[in-house]
C-alpha cells in the first residue's frame, strides 16, 4: 500500500505542475498484487494540456511513473479519465 501511495504521490506532483487548476486534480490508486493502476482526473480546461500533442505529455508521466515502479517491484498503469 505505502508503494502504491508512493507512485500516486508522483503522478500527483507531475500533474499538478502542468495544470492550471492544480485544486482541481485528482489522484486515485488500486492496488492488485504487484499491479498498480493509477487514476488522474483534471478540470476539463486542463484536459488537453495533460494529454499534451499526440499524447507525449500523458506518455512522459506513464514513462517517469514506470522507472519508479521498477525500483518498488510494481507494474504501473497511468490513466486520464473524464
Amino acid at each position: 500500500m505505502e508503494q502504491s501511495r508512493q507512485l500516486e504521490d508522483l503522478v500527483g506532483l507531475l500533474t499538478r505542475s502542468l495544470v492550471d487548476d492544480p485544486e482541481a486534480v485528482s489522484v486515485s490508486s488500486e492496488e492488485n498484487g504487484s499491479r498498480v493502476d493509477i487514476e488522474v482526473r483534471v478540470a476539463k480546461d486542463d484536459m488537453g494540456r495533460i494529454i499534451g500533442r499526440q499524447g507525449r505529455t500523458v506518455r512522459a508521466i506513464r514513462t517517469v511513473a514506470k522507472a519508479a515502479s521498477v525500483r518498488l517491484g510494481k507494474r504501473v498503469s497511468v490513466e486520464v479519465v473524464d
